[in-house]
């Protein structure tokens, strides 16, 4: 038994080794002093955050990114919210089925969905537009929240939503005042997966953003193509640190609502 708890300690360091060893490698190069990228770097300096923060181009994609991010994480956590708990709701297998079409994001290759929305975007002139990438983000931040407050709905009791409506309480209000307070945790949760997925992605986006609509991932993509310069790995360090805030975020919001579950009960 104690060869087999190495063996898989072992493994299991390997595994982390090879996700974090990038990491470990990109934030010390985006603070080198030299030209191109070289680990380690030969000296120490700020210039390429200062060459991201003064450059107007990088600066537009990020504001893109940004507003799509917020906003695609604002509306997927409405539809994603209504929808779990219609899902949690009833009892029609019919619906329930809708499930499995709801998570289809994060089943089906993302080249796909990627191809997929791109000839539906030609169509109807959404391409390179900030609707179309606001509508195709809140689609694939969808699942990240009907899953999470699915959890937090399956933990609720309802036969508090049943007496507040046997005291006059329509289903909509009800919702709000007694349902939504303690399901918040989930929804959070639910909000900030999808902002980070909205943030992070970069396939989608190589096929229908352009133009002055042109994402921060795309243009870093652009620029690995054009050329390879330490500002690259300054914004990869910025974007891996504001992923890991947000699940910092998500894992203290867990955690506060497991205290208040503890508490109540």
């Amino acid at each position: 038994m104690r060869v087999s708890s190495l063996l898989l300690y072992a493994v299991v360091a390997l595994i982390l080794a090879w996700l974090v060893i990038p990491i470990v490698i990109i934030v010390p190069m985006s603070f080198s002093s030299a030209r191109f990228l070289t680990f380690p770097p030969p000296s120490w300096s700020l210039r390429w955050y200062e060459a991201y923060l003064n450059s107007a181009a990088w600066m537009q994609a990020t504001r893109v990114s940004l507003i799509i991010a917020v906003s695609s994480a604002v509306l997927a956590t409405i539809f994603g919210t209504a929808a779990a708990y219609a899902l949690n709701m009833t009892s029609s297998k019919l619906v329930r089925s809708l499930q499995l079409l709801l998570l289809l994001p994060l089943v089906v290759p993302i080249v796909i969905t990627a191809v997929g929305v791109f000839l539906v975007y030609a169509q109807i002139g959404l391409l390179a537009s900030m609707t179309g990438l606001i509508l195709a983000n809140t689609m694939l931040g969808l699942p990240y929240v009907i899953t999470s407050v699915l959890v937090g709905l399956r933990k609720f009791d309802h036969t508090q939503e049943m007496v507040s409506r046997s005291l006059g309480m329509n289903r909509l209000r009800t919702f709000f005042i007694v349902t939504l307070p303690q399901i918040r945790p989930s929804v959070i949760s639910g909000l900030l997966f999808a902002f980070i997925s909205a943030m992070d992605e970069t396939v989608v986006s190589l096929f229908i953003s352009g133009g002055e609509y042109q994402t921060l991932t795309k243009r870093m993509f652009t620029a690995l193509r054009d050329e390879i310069d330490p500002t690259i790995a300054a914004i990869s360090s910025l974007l891996t640190a504001v992923s890991f805030i947000m699940l910092m975020l998500v894992a203290i919001n867990a955690r506060g609502s497991k205290r208040r579950t503890e508490k109540a009960g």
